[in-house]
């Protein structure tokens, strides 16, 4: 836990479903997300799904109009509070949870069809840690998804420089550069779980008609998709 990253996201909660506002780039983004996990998953229908950092419940939202039973966790409450009214005021039922991705494995080891860890993993002290929690959390067969920036000099200037501070895209401050996870190392860190990675796309904003595209190049944003044993 990172309580000074925690506190961050507290303070903006009230932004979380503001679309043109500090995550209208999430908003953006959602739809390609959603699209890949149903595609590489086989289908969401019926299946239990875990969001693991949930914030206002953005994915969760849209996971759960896909007809998945969803679970969503995260440590900042007053995302939280955001996103159990919101999933009210739109009559989705999403069990949202205060408590961590570790705490929560030990409570549920094998219990999901589905585990996502979508632009969250750059913001944690040890990715490595929610890994190991999320690979314990899948069924055998089930899978996971996870979405960061890689720690390359491109990503510095598109996702730091630019984004931050040239195009304001999303608030000054949001990333640590440091913290961007190399492809090769979340590889390593998920094959270590008995979870084998099938899938690697990057994704890439085009800024000035304001969308997303995913493609083979990963030197940026990039999602990937791996199965359980």
């Amino acid at each position: 836990m990172d309580q000074q990253e925690i506190e961050k996201f507290n303070s903006i909660a009230d932004k979380w479903w503001d679309m043109d506002g500090e995550f209208a780039p999430l908003h953006l983004m959602n739809p390609y997300r959603v699209d890949y996990i149903e595609q590489h998953c086989e289908g969401l229908y019926h299946k239990k799904v875990l969001d693991i950092g949930c914030g206002g419940g953005i994915l969760s939202e849209a996971l759960a109009r896909r007809q998945a039973m969803v679970t969503g966790i995260d440590l900042a409450p007053d995302s939280l509070q955001v996103a159990r009214k919101h999933s009210e005021q739109n009559q989705l039922f999403i069990d949202y949870q205060n408590i961590s991705a570790e705490t929560f494995a030990e409570q549920q080891a094998g219990q999901y069809d589905v585990v996502c860890c979508l632009e969250m993993l750059e913001h944690v002290p040890d990715p490595a840690s929610i890994i190991q929690a999320a690979c314990r959390l899948l069924k055998p067969g089930g899978f996971l998804f996870a979405s960061t920036l890689n720690r390359t000099h491109k990503s510095y200037v598109l996702a730091i420089l630019a984004a931050e501070h040239l195009l304001k895209i999303v608030p000054t401050g949001t990333h640590d550069w440091q913290k961007f996870i190399r492809p090769s190392e979340l590889v390593n860190m998920i094959e270590q779980q008995n979870t084998r990675v099938k899938n690697i796309r990057g994704i890439h904003y085009d800024p000035l008609f304001k969308s997303f595209k995913f493609n083979q190049d990963p030197s940026v944003n990039y999602i990937l998709c791996a199965q359980k044993n």
